[in-house]
């Protein structure tokens, strides 16, 4: 099985579409600038990882034709998780653009920056998730902590629609707390059609000191509770920037899991994300 990312973004600051406002805080000085398709492509090499699902950054239909025009042009790109809006009457309508498209595998939304905490269970919002579930397009949760409650409610009201939950839900490792998000995560993962990505953890712990240990309790909780099967490793790339290269996430994640099976490593590492995003890879 090939190895796959199941999480990594790309963003060209010059296209005035896009709203890349976020990344002008001084903390996040070392991502504001271009990251594209050839920035990528060495760190796959380096690292031997064949092929890549890139996740949404931006609310904004735009961004799926600007992704599905680069991955047609890269073929390390197998899959675009893209963004439709779930509160519009008008939802089918906009995902039948991209639905047929090989490459468009899911959808996300950054509930995370939604003032509304329960944004993800507004009635208009599981309307537009039963849109996913009838056109069997996933769904990635981008939850906070505080979110993750609401997974096993979500998962429970379209249980035939594939959840993936990126990030863990970030836990908040720099202060090693896990008694606010384990049981909430086990509660999830009591739900067949919920996943979980190994990705994005090392921008919660330390940027300066983090190492793969500050980072196993969380790892091993996620594995223990979803499985090998139901897991899937991502990048992050280049938020990880912030606080390790891209060699770093991989091999602390490699570390973190610990003396797993080749069985187990290679669901984790190719086809957990090829059975969740129903991805075609190439012949």
């Amino acid at each position: 099985m090939p190895v796959i990312d199941a999480h990594q973004h790309f963003w060209d600051r010059r296209n005035t579409q896009f709203d890349y406002t976020w990344q002008d805080a001084e903390p996040l000085a070392p991502i504001c600038r271009n990251f594209m398709p050839p920035d990528l492509q060495p760190h796959l090499v380096h690292a031997g990882v064949d092929y890549t699902v890139f996740v949404q950054t931006q609310h904004n239909l735009a961004e799926n034709r600007w992704i599905l025009g680069l991955a047609d042009n890269y073929p390390f790109i197998v899959g675009v998780v893209g963004w439709v809006d779930l509160a519009s009457p008008a939802v089918a309508d906009q995902l039948a653009e991209f639905k047929d498209h090989d490459k468009f595998v899911g959808i996300r939304h950054i509930v995370q920056d939604e003032p509304n905490d329960d944004f993800i269970i507004r009635p208009d919002i599981l309307r537009g998730l039963k849109v996913l579930q009838k056109q069997g397009i996933p769904y990635d949760l981008l939850f906070y902590v505080k979110h993750l409650r609401h997974a096993a409610t979500v998962a429970r009201h379209v249980p035939d629609l594939p959840l993936v939950i990126d990030h863990l839900s970030k836990p908040r490792i720099k202060d090693h707390a896990i008694d606010d998000w384990l049981p909430y995560l086990k509660t999830a993962a009591e739900c067949d059609n919920v996943y979980c990505k190994l990705s994005g953890m090392i921008t919660e712990a330390d940027w300066r000191k983090w190492t793969a240990d500050d980072l196993k309790p969380y790892v091993h909780a996620a594995l223990d509770a979803f499985g090998p099967e139901r897991c899937m490793y991502g990048s992050d790339w280049p938020v990880c920037e912030l606080a390790g290269t891209y060699q770093q996430v991989y091999e602390a994640i490699n570390t973190a899991l610990g003396p797993i099976s080749d069985r187990e490593r290679a669901m984790i590492f190719g086809e957990t994300a090829v059975n969740f995003y129903n991805l075609t890879l190439p012949e």
